[in-house]
């Protein structure tokens, strides 16, 4: 939530509501909303298990489904990259303030061992990405009865 100062007279209460981390923002450049970590550092995910499968959620308003990468690497890593592209600009805008992120992102995780890796599968819809990752049955190990002699 942002305040708009209507006048120029001092008002000690007017940045209470300011963003807590514009100052580390001009400190580490590399969170500024100009750098191409900015959309590393936004794109949020969940990742639940359940009793069949591991389920990653990543938030990626604006991102259309083929600027968005799902790869699994090293056979357990699961990835999810992409571009979110900056929007057009005109001339004879005045921009008051920037906090919408573009640029790339990539989210590694490693995955457990009983993912299925050959059956990962991917959705975008309002910009929510849902990979879904199935698990492998967990196979109980077989008791052996042993008759006791005696």
């Amino acid at each position: 939530m942002s305040i708009v100062r209507r006048s120029n007279a001092f008002d000690p209460f007017a940045d209470l509501w300011a963003d807590p981390f514009d100052t580390f923002r001009s400190i580490v450049p590399a969170f500024s909303s100009n750098s191409e970590t900015a959309a590393f550092a936004n794109a949020r995910v969940d990742w639940k298990e359940t009793p069949e499968a591991h389920v990653f959620k990543a938030d990626l308003p604006g991102v259309k489904k083929e600027e968005v990468k799902v790869e699994v690497e090293d056979g357990n890593v699961l990835v999810v990259s992409g571009e979110r592209t900056k929007e057009e600009e005109d001339k004879n805008d005045k921009w008051h303030r920037v906090e919408r992120s573009s640029g790339k992102f990539v989210r590694r995780f490693r995955l457990p061992e009983d993912a299925k890796v050959e059956e990962v599968k991917a959705g975008l819809e309002n910009g929510v990405l849902t990979v879904t990752v199935p698990k492998a049955e967990v196979k109980k190990p077989e008791v052996k009865a042993i008759e006791i002699s005696g």
